[in-house]
């Protein structure tokens, strides 16, 4: 039988690890990999059981990009118009899942595999990590990666990796504000299960409604975020964890969850 896709692993603490398992194409995105992918985050969106999830990779890299053999094969407008609205609902997915995703990145991650890393809300890569949106340099500007990638980092350090296709190091992702940290590859698992530890301590309620209202407010007017974020807030206010919480704080004891 051949190996899943997309492994999925889950602890006792809900946090479910998801490893891309293509490693001979260098965890290249094909249809049959973002279909893997979208089904496996679409079953994880309505379990309540699910804390935080860790995306990562195995073998040399953490993703190439699109499957450009694959792309080749059919030159169709048709065809890649599906294709690219496929990535883009899994990225969406990504994003809407209601608990944090953290990237574990390894080796490469260019194109689309850069654009998957800049979806996921956090990212914590080895020293070893490198990243780029080089389509450019087979001329295709990597124009879905840049959307994701202009919400990450600043507009001209965007531009400029989508024009030359040039490589940064994982120093200079951290920099940018691709990547939250950057650890020794023997350090990665450490610093990745040290953020998830701190977020899996949290009452899943307020993480949950905080990341839905941190995009939305993202893409809104400075007016309507406030008023977006008052009122996610007052509603945050009235969960019992809250209440918990504040009430802890004013009797200075640790909260009971």
């Amino acid at each position: 039988m051949e190996e899943p896709l997309v492994v999925e692993h889950r602890d006792d603490r809900g946090v479910v690890t998801l490893t891309l398992n293509r490693p001979q194409s260098f965890n290249a995105l094909s249809e049959a990999m973002l279909a893997a992918l979208g089904e496996t985050i679409d079953g994880l969106a309505d379990d309540p059981g699910v804390r935080a999830v860790v995306l990562g990779a195995a073998g040399m890299a953490f993703c190439a990009g699109h499957d450009l053999k694959e792309m080749r094969a059919e030159p169709s407008l048709e065809y890649y118009q599906q294709l690219f609205a496929q990535c883009t609902a899994v990225m969406l997915a990504i994003q809407r899942l209601p608990v944090p995703v953290v990237a574990r990145v390894h080796g490469l991650a260019t194109a689309a595999g850069c654009q998957l890393v800049a979806m996921c809300d956090l990212a914590v890569a080895s020293e070893t990590a490198r990243f780029a949106v080089s389509g450019i340099n087979v001329g295709l500007f990597c124009a879905t990666p840049g959307v994701a990638l202009s919400r990450n980092v600043p507009r001209k350090a965007a531009f400029e990796m989508l024009v030359t296709g040039e490589f940064v190091t994982a120093e200079q992702a951290r920099v940018l504000g691709l990547v939250n940290k950057v650890a020794a590859p023997e350090a990665l698992d450490d610093e990745i299960e040290a953020l998830v530890a701190g977020i899996v301590a949290k009452p899943a309620a307020a993480v949950a409604m905080g990341k839905a209202l941190f995009y939305r407010q993202l893409e809104a007017g400075i007016e309507s975020a406030y008023e977006d974020a008052a009122a996610t807030m007052a509603c945050n206010m009235m969960e019992p964890s809250a209440l918990e919480g504040v009430a802890a704080f004013i009797e200075k004891r640790p909260p009971r969850w």
